[in-house]
């Protein structure tokens, strides 16, 4: 494992450089020693990056331009693709479709959301489920073979993370990835723009939040992404363009019972424009998210009520989306998320 460590006000952090090759290593030990540091770097802390990923540097360098060639369009032709519009959560999100985030300041993004791209006559689709079906693909020329290559890719790569995890806890292989055959996985294109010379460059541009699947795998070219620690303080997640960086999400925090953490992040808005695209692995929609009985401890006790993925992912949606909301015709109550408990208590 290679620490990359920085100061900030005064107080040495670090976070975990991790790389991945060893994963695919026809030695089981040396599987498992790469398992492990992932392991503890997701019960430590919830955040680490990897190298050795495998994903192809120039694909993700063509998946940004066309994210970049899709926002530059009018805003009468994005719209056209308004998320609004598609009955199973995919397209364009404008800057106007903002969360329920208390924190957020002077908040500027837009964002291009994608999942699974299932046929047009798949059974889910057809039964109106919300988070499944065929994406909405825009008329940007190269943008729909582009983007669904780097879909599948990063997919791969995120299952690979989570066979590892399955080996560090001790659960057999499978226990995990075999219930996301056909997840509620989400890919954004993000899109941020601070506006104006009198904003605040330490506002922030997302706010605090837990990320509600079992991992994000992120790119980011840009700074502005802050972790909190166990100690409750906000860190910054350095940039590097060769790696990503993985956190551990609520799925996987109820899953593990308790052994490894959802962590709190946000985006602070310190440049005129960041791009960003994080890819959010998840369980198939009625997967129960429950401890494993292997990780139950002494006495068996469950530390988390049972809840299924696609259930707790739409739930945490209607925070993030007016016209969900509207849809749901909710009555104007903050959706809370369980898991986001710590930062009640937490400093800026």
């Amino acid at each position: 494992m290679v620490e990359l460590t920085e100061e900030r006000a005064g107080e040495p952090t670090s976070l975990p450089l991790i790389d991945i090759r060893g994963l695919k290593a026809r030695d089981r030990r040396e599987v498992r020693r790469v398992a492990d540091e992932i392991g503890r770097a997701a019960r430590e802390i919830g955040f680490f990056r990897i190298i050795g990923h495998g994903i192809d540097l120039d694909l993700v360098e063509e998946t940004y331009r066309m994210a970049a060639r899709f926002f530059a369009l009018p805003d009468a032709v994005k719209r056209q693709y308004y998320i609004g519009l598609s009955s199973n959560h995919r397209g364009y999100v404008p800057f106007t479709e903002k969360g329920d985030y208390p924190d957020e300041v002077n908040r500027s993004y837009e964002a291009f959301d994608l999942g699974l791209d299932l046929p047009q006559d798949d059974p889910d689709f057809l039964a109106g489920n919300r988070v499944l079906g065929p994406n909405v693909w825009p008329d940007v020329d190269g943008f729909k073979k582009t983007v669904s290559r780097y879909y599948g890719q990063i997919a791969a790569c995120g299952r690979l993370v989570c066979s590892a995890l399955e080996m560090h806890l001790g659960l057999r292989p499978g226990a995990m990835t075999d219930h996301m055959t056909k997840p509620v996985s989400q890919l954004r294109l993000l899109h941020y723009v601070r506006h104006g010379d009198g904003t605040d460059a330490k506002s922030v541009n997302m706010g605090a939040h837990t990320d509600y699947e079992c991992l994000t795998l992120l790119h980011t070219r840009n700074p502005g992404l802050q972790v909190m620690t166990a100690d409750d303080r906000w860190i910054d997640v350095p940039v590097d363009p060769r790696v990503f960086v993985v956190n551990i999400g609520d799925m996987l925090e109820a899953w593990s019972n308790g052994l490894l953490r959802s962590t709190p992040h946000r985006v602070l808005n310190l440049s005129p424009a960041r791009f960003s695209m994080p890819y959010f692995v998840a369980a198939n929609h009625d997967t129960e998210i429950s401890p494993f009985p292997e990780l139950l401890g002494e006495g068996g006790q469950s530390k988390y009520a049972p809840f299924t993925a696609g259930d707790h992912l739409e739930r945490m949606l209607v925070r993030d989306f007016p016209y969900l909301r509207e849809l749901r015709k909710r009555d104007g109550t903050s959706v809370k998320n369980p898991f986001e408990k710590r930062m009640n208590r937490s400093s800026s």
